[in-house]
């Protein structure tokens, strides 16, 4: 009834009277709207839509008190006693208020601009004072704006600021008032990043747009948890993207870092290992500290830590240095990376907490770099404002009243804030044309409405122009892309060396950068791989050795040949003799490849060598010792059996000595053939401890020496060293066997014993001692060449100086003497010569015979004649 009789006097009656008589009968119902306690919440979480009173927006809460009994509803869940009266009380209340924008909107009409309103946090004390010169330079802003024709022609932007001493229970409390005060608010802007942080993640319920100007934390780089959130301050990892540039600049993979651990510095550093990740570069050593970084700087130390990014509070950051003093983290050898904000002469100040003197910290920071985000157009360019960064400062200087700008709290951060005016300016003029054609008018803005919240949205994250503090360009998350400034410091002072322009990926490069040393250090220590290589006059000496046996293995073959119808050369079985000839000189051919290594052949042509190796050596030991093998095991076979089979020692047939020798030569063919079939060699490189060369030179040479070798050469080497190791054994045995044993079918079995003898001790010994010496290429190939070499020597000199000497010296062909000759010629007391002999003898005692008979004859004609 009141509500018709309101609704039936508003046209007869003056607007006052009418909105007299409206509160006075709203009043009298016994509710009224009124604002909430400052300490109240500002929002309710945990509701659902249905908790929630259906005439209010869901994200929304609007409070009202019934005076009579002080009971506060809303949109919080009601019991069942209560819950119609507080929907009829809300209902009422909202329609009402309603009602009265409405009548105040027809008897207050609005004269020239319609003012939109910006609600802002300016921390004019606190932690961080960035209200003292940033709140001067958005009202010159906003008065350049306000000025300006081409820009929201219809509209004035109006400030409404509070003081939130840069405390976020302080600033609950404003931003409780900002939104519970009238007029509406079309934007918040909020200043240092712990009072961003909480505006920001409430804005999102009230359809706001958060603007800031003095965040910097990277953790606001979250669009699930602040959907509505920009920055014209950059964010704290905006200098990554600088440091990645200059360590791909200086051609470093390899990085360290240090923090402080706090929230700032881990998101900082999150950040960087992906994005270092992401080019390539490895972060091998990150340590963190709460307040001593001792430990920290000696684990650096002692992981060999050479480009250090260090992130923390300019406190900390002397501590740290101090550290680094001690531990002698600095010099040519090392880089460091820093934060760029902290005071010019950091490093100077008195610390009671740490005990190094100015000098020994001057000497620590020396070379160091820092990366600060540049904040202040470097370049003399007119943007938006129409006004340089210059006289831009001269003009805050003015509006300051000739403060001193190292006194005045967000100084730095002035041309942020004169920029975030600008932007927010752009974008509310960027949206009339939009809302128009829908319809709507940025005057029509509360908190309820969501489109004209998207239409500012689109226009600030497609913001690109030309401010005091540079381009100002918005990236996904909303935080600005800037320019940072890149400084090193030399003599004691900081130069700038470049900027890094973000937005276009632009390196600006002085060419002033200075280090302690030539050239920029290295990332690490500068590892020189060197193979080793055999020595070559020791691979020449034996070659010669090797060269002289092989021609006199060719000098013993050509005399086996040319003499082989000879019968006491057939009687030593010369073929057999030839072939142990042969299998010398194919191990002697072995030393040549076992002396070739990287110096002489490609790596590619190596397993070839490898081969050579393999081959020769394999085929000339089952030639020369098989042969030998052969023939004392034939020896001993025939000449050692019992009496009653003595009648087959002579009936020797040289084909089996043959089939023996191949049947030898197969075994090992076909072995080797298995081997480079199923497991080939190849190189393999053994590297060694890194040695530190003469001088005072940031390197370490790793040696690495070249072998052949295959997947499971062990077991391969194993097979092989068991059968020809058996092979020798069984030689001694038979040697040893057949000592006393003589026969004329093979007359230089005793040589042959005594060459296995010789073969068998050293082959048994170089084995396993060129394979305990396989890490020294030297003493290896001298002990493994000399072995073969004197092993051939020996057996050619057995074998065949003895029967050369025989056939020199053939006038004394029968004497004893010769068939007992030292050298080991087995040709005494053999049964051909006493043959021979007992045949002349038996001649000659028949001759005497005949001469007795025919005497006695004579004598007998005499006594018949007598």
């Amino acid at each position: 009834s009141w509500l018709s009789t309101l609704l039936s006097n508003m046209f007869r009656k003056k607007s006052a009277l009418i909105i007299f008589n409206y509160l006075h009968i709203f009043f009298s119902s016994g509710c009224a709207i009124i604002r909430p306690p400052r300490d109240g919440g500002i929002r309710y979480r945990g509701l659902t839509q249905e908790q929630v009173v259906q005439v209010l927006p869901v994200d929304y809460e609007i409070e009202y008190i019934c005076r009579g009994n002080r009971v506060i509803v809303g949109p919080k869940y009601l019991s069942a006693k209560h819950h119609s009266r507080g929907r009829r009380l809300v209902s009422t209340s909202y329609f009402v208020l309603a009602t009265l924008t409405l009548l105040f909107s027809w008897s207050c009409p609005v004269l020239g601009k319609k003012k939109l309103y910006i609600g802002a946090l300016f921390p004019m004390s606190g932690g961080w004072p960035g209200g003292q010169a940033c709140l001067p330079a958005a009202q010159m802003a906003l008065d350049l704006v306000n000025k300006r024709t081409d820009i929201l022609p219809d509209y004035e932007l109006e400030l409404i600021y509070y003081d939130s001493m840069c405390d976020p229970g302080e600033a609950t409390k404003l931003l409780y008032d900002l939104l519970y005060t009238e007029p509406i608010k079309i934007v918040l802007m909020p200043g240092c990043s712990s009072v961003s942080t909480l505006v920001a993640e409430a804005a999102r319920m009230w359809n706001l747009i958060v603007l800031s100007y003095g965040s910097s934390s990277p953790a606001l780089s979250n669009r699930q948890r602040f959907p509505t959130f920009f920055r014209t301050h950059p964010s704290a990892t905006l200098h990554n993207p600088t440091r990645v540039q200059l360590f791909q600049k200086w051609k470093w993979t390899k990085i360290a870092t240090i923090q402080q651990t706090t929230e700032v510095f881990t998101s900082t550093l999150d950040d960087l290992e992906q994005r270092v990740k992401e080019a390539g570069i490895e972060i091998s050593v990150r340590q963190s500290f709460l307040t001593d970084p001792a430990v920290a700087v000696k684990n650096l130390k002692r992981q060999d830590a050479r480009i250090i990014v260090g992130l923390f509070y300019e406190t900390e950051a002397r501590k740290v240095f101090c550290e680094v003093y001690k531990e002698k983290l600095y010099g040519k050898k090392y880089v460091w990376f820093l934060i760029g904000w902290y005071a010019d002469n950091w490093f100077k100040i008195k610390d009671p907490s740490i005990n190094c003197t100015v000098e020994q910290m001057t000497e620590a920071v020396e070379g160091h770099v820092t990366t600060e985000i540049v904040m202040l157009n470097p370049e003399t360019v007119r943007g938006a404002s129409n006004l340089t960064s210059q006289e831009f400062l001269a003009q805050l200087m003015s509006k300051l009243g000739g403060k001193n700008p190292e006194e005045t709290g967000g100084f730095q951060e002035a041309p942020l804030a004169y920029d975030a005016v600008w932007a927010l300016a752009l974008a509310l003029n960027k949206t009339v044309g939009p809302l128009k054609a829908k319809g709507r008018r940025l005057e029509d803005f509360n908190y309820n409405n969501k489109d004209i919240t998207a239409e500012i949205y689109r226009a600030l994250n497609t913001s690109s122009f030309e401010g005091v503090s540079g381009h100002v360009v918005f990236d996904a998350q909303g935080s600005r892309m800037a320019w940072t400034l890149i400084e090193q410091l030399q003599g004691g002072s900081y130069k700038k060396i470049g900027y890094f322009d973000m937005t276009k990926g632009n390196l600006s490069w002085y060419g002033n950068d200075r280090w302690i040393g030539s050239d920029p250090p290295a990332d690490q220590t500068v590892v020189i791989q060197k193979f080793r290589y055999l020595s070559q006059k020791l691979f020449v000496s034996v070659s010669v050795f090797a060269g002289l046996g092989i021609l006199m293995g060719i000098v013993c073959l050509t005399f086996n040949i040319y003499n082989s119808n000879v019968r006491y050369i057939q009687n030593s079985q010369p073929y057999l003799n030839n072939m142990t000839a042969v299998g010398c000189m194919m191990a002697l051919a072995a030393v040549f490849p076992l002396g070739i290594d990287g110096l002489h052949v490609r790596n590619s042509q190596f397993p070839v060598v490898c081969q050579f190796r393999l081959w020769l050596l394999g085929l000339g030991f089952s030639l020369a010792y098989g042969s030998m093998f052969t023939k004392i095991w034939w020896v001993h076979t025939v000449f050692t059996k019992k009496d009653e089979k003595k009648d087959k020692r002579k009936h020797l047939e040289p084909w089996k000595l043959y089939a023996t020798v191949g049947v030898l030569l197969v075994i090992d063919i076909l072995s080797l053939m298995i081997w480079q079939i199923v497991d080939p060699l190849h190189i393999t490189v053994e590297k060694f401890t890194k040695e530190a060369p003469k001088g005072d030179v940031d390197q370490l040479i790793e040696p690495l020496l070249q072998h052949c070798s295959s997947e499971k050469m062990n077991t391969w080497l194993g097979v092989v060293y068991g059968y020809k190791g058996l092979l020798l054994l069984l030689g001694i045995f038979l040697a040893y066997e057949t000592k006393s044993v003589s026969t004329e079918k093979i007359n230089d079995h005793r040589a042959v014993g005594m060459a296995i003898y010789n073969v068998s001790v050293l082959c048994m010994i170089t084995a396993p001692v060129t394979m305990i010496l396989s890490s020294k290429q030297d003493a290896s190939f001298a002990f493994a060449s000399l072995a073969i070499i004197f092993s051939v020597y020996i057996t050619l000199v057995v074998l065949f100086v003895p029967k050369m000497r025989r056939l020199i010296t053939r006038g004394e062909w029968q004497s004893d003497q010769q068939e007992t000759m030292k050298t080991g010629s087995s040709t005494n007391n053999n049964d051909e010569e006493k043959s021979r002999q007992l045949e002349r003898e038996n001649k000659e005692l028949q001759k005497i015979i005949q001469e007795v008979l025919c005497h006695l004859h004579f004598v007998q004609h005499t006594v018949e004649d007598v």
